[in-house]
């Protein structure tokens, strides 16, 4: 369910001469707006039971809720008097309708449409119905004058990643599902509700756990659980509509039986802890945000590069494009740089060296199976975790490991610290030849000649580093929008500035059509930059709404990149500056494949000579 605010109602409805609908419901009313089990103890108290059992943690399931004829009304009256808006940040791609909460307040012209959808509204949030979910949950009271609605369609490549729905006074979150009610909604569509284990308390595992696929009305609840609680809704593979209402039930509000004081200030409170305990809960990020120093006399000879040495230009024509060997043209990119502070080098290796990977990579994905889940990353990947903020497989000179609790605990403080080795890890057994080939790329990133080329470009002094082969699988991976930690706390390092390199190496990017190629952006997998404008206290949860379905591109964007093939792009970046790896669709005709360099880079002293 995707994480977003939505306004209290205002409980009472003022007084107009303009005719409003009948919203009086009786008992009767609302118990016949509901299929007649849900009234009954012995089904109450075997859904209960389900919740109590259930893993990885307590949620439900109930089919056939509604009463048939009401819902099939409702999905009517959605279809036909309804707008959605498509919305896409980096953690979703969806179709919203605005906010239920205010239907009371409609005059007649309005809810004459939508009678239907009213009475819906009306029960779920009844005292009646909310005696069901306290009983069947266990969560206590609930309120009913905090309503909490919304509806969804997720079309063909929509979908929302893993989050928990902890945000303010919620307690219930639920979602009602309304596909076509004639038809069977199969698995190979897509756009189940997939529930997350947790590694510990606010990090979730990589790999779901349990998978609802969604059937007309049929509801799915759980208790919000901070740090617990963690879902996402699988893309939706096919041209099919998953209709569907989401909302939650929230704790009681003043004045409400159940109101008790200070409980919401309480429950606030979670999220603030668990901002406090960031940084304790980064021991489970992999890979790490390290950096690793660069030798002094290594840093002396790039420090002191003004031109290219014939040993350089030896080494880096075995891999380069000569164009970016030419002094001239060098030139010209160092002062594009210098005043644009980003340049994307095309063509970036030479045709002989581009057109071997090309085939080394395409035969990986023609050929090989790719890994689904965690347990099939296999030496030299890694997969890069937890999924609430990344999900890719990666290859950073380090040795395998696990991602269990202990195995963790094992490599942050037990264990010995290891220095990524390129080299050495080229030489280990069991690596194929593309895997080997994007090994030897990270070697000839990490090489004092491309360094010194670096220098020349950039003007930038690079005095640590982290580079990271890439791979984003279809159906599975990204990055959600992060600042940067570019002050690495020394004083001899540029404060505030990161200079960054991606080097673009997706082969299915190399030809096709824009109507079924990457650049159509349709597939994801593009990597966007943008500024942060969400003031301290907004309470917008959404890192970026950057695409409406007026496809209009917000002043905040500063920098997209399709997938490319042979592509490199450098750019300097501070902490104001958010990116992110929007999430590969499974409709994608390959992943995205790249390497990502970063580096701090050397401060230069009030004389203008580095210190």
């Amino acid at each position: 369910m995707a994480p977003s605010k939505r306004p209290q109602e205002d409980p009472s409805v003022s007084s107009s001469s303009t005719k409003k609908l009948n919203t009086n419901f009786t008992k009767e009313d609302i118990e016949h707006f509901f299929n007649g089990q849900i009234w009954k103890s012995d089904f109450q108290n075997e859904i209960q039971k389900q919740v109590k059992e259930s893993s990885p943690y307590k949620w439900g399931t109930i089919k056939n809720l509604m009463d048939d004829n009401l819902l099939r009304q409702v999905r009517k009256e959605v279809l036909s008097e309804i707008a959605f808006t498509k919305k896409e940040t980096d953690i979703y791609k969806v179709y919203q309708s605005g906010d239920l909460a205010n239907l009371s307040g409609l005059d007649w012209n309005d809810l004459s449409r939508l009678p239907s959808l009213y009475k819906l509204r009306a029960a779920i949030y009844s005292q009646e119905f909310r005696d069901v979910v306290s009983k069947i949950t266990g969560c206590g009271k609930l309120s009913g004058v905090k309503t909490d609605m919304s509806i969804n369609t997720y079309t063909k490549g929509c979908h929302l990643l893993t989050h928990d729905d902890v945000i303010g006074s919620r307690r219930v979150s639920f979602i009602l599902y309304m596909p076509d009610p004639d038809k069977v909604w199969k698995h190979q569509y897509g756009g189940a509700l997939r529930l997350f284990p947790s590694v510990v308390p606010n990090v979730p595992h990589t790999d779901y756990e349990c998978k609802l696929i969604p059937q007309f009305n049929q509801i799915a609840f759980f208790t919000v659980q901070p740090g617990l609680s963690f879902h996402d809704v699988e893309e939706v593979r096919e041209a099919k509509h998953r209709l569907s209402i989401q909302g939650w039930f929230h704790i009681p509000q003043p004045g409400e039986d159940g109101f008790v004081e200070g409980e919401q200030e309480k429950t606030e409170a979670l999220s603030t802890l668990q901002q406090l305990q960031c940084k304790e809960l980064q021991e489970f990020d992999f890979p790490k945000g390290i950096r690793n120093e660069i030798s002094p006399l290594e840093l002396k000879t790039i420090q002191s590069c003004e031109q290219l040495s014939k040993q350089d230009i030896e080494y880096l024509k075995k891999f380069l494009n000569p164009t970016y060997l030419n002094p001239t043209h060098i030139q010209k990119l160092s002062n594009f740089f210098s005043n644009e502070s980003l340049v994307e080098l095309k063509d970036f290796f030479n045709e002989e060296y581009a057109s071997s990977l090309k085939d080394l990579l395409r035969n990986v994905e023609i050929n090989t199976e790719t890994p689904k889940n965690s347990s099939e990353v296999r030496h030299p990947w890694k997969i890069a975790v937890p999924p609430h903020k990344q999900r890719f497989i990666y290859i950073d000179g380090t040795s395998h490991h696990g991602l269990s609790k202990e195995e963790i605990k094992y490599i942050n403080e037990v264990g010995p610290q290891e220095q990524p080795n390129f080299t050495l890890l080229n030489k280990s057994s069991g690596l194929s030849a593309a895997d080997s080939k994007l090994i030897q790329i990270c070697e000839f990133l990490k090489s004092v000649a491309f360094k010194r080329w670096l220098k020349i470009i950039t003007d930038l002094v690079p005095a640590n580093e982290q580079i990271l082969a890439r791979r984003f699988r279809p159906g599975q991976d990204f990055i959600l929008a992060t600042t940067t930690d570019s002050d690495a706390g020394r004083n001899d390092y540029e404060e505030g500035v990161l200079l960054e390199a991606t080097l673009n190496l997706t082969p299915t990017a190399a030809s096709g059509k824009k109507t079924n190629s990457w650049e159509s952006g349709e597939f994801g997998g593009y990597e966007l930059c943008m500024a942060q404008t969400a003031k301290d206290g907004d309470e917008e949860d959404d890192p970026a709404i950057y695409r409406s379905s007026k496809e209009s591109e917000e002043d905040s964007v500063l920098y997209t990149s399709q997938c490319k093939w042979n592509t490199l792009t450098l750019m300097v970046r501070d902490a104001s500056i958010l990116k992110f790896v929007k999430y590969v669709s499974i409709n994608a005709k390959g992943s995205r494949w790249d390497v990502s360099c970063q580096w701090n880079v050397k401060a230069e002293s009030e004389e203008g000579f580095e210190k």
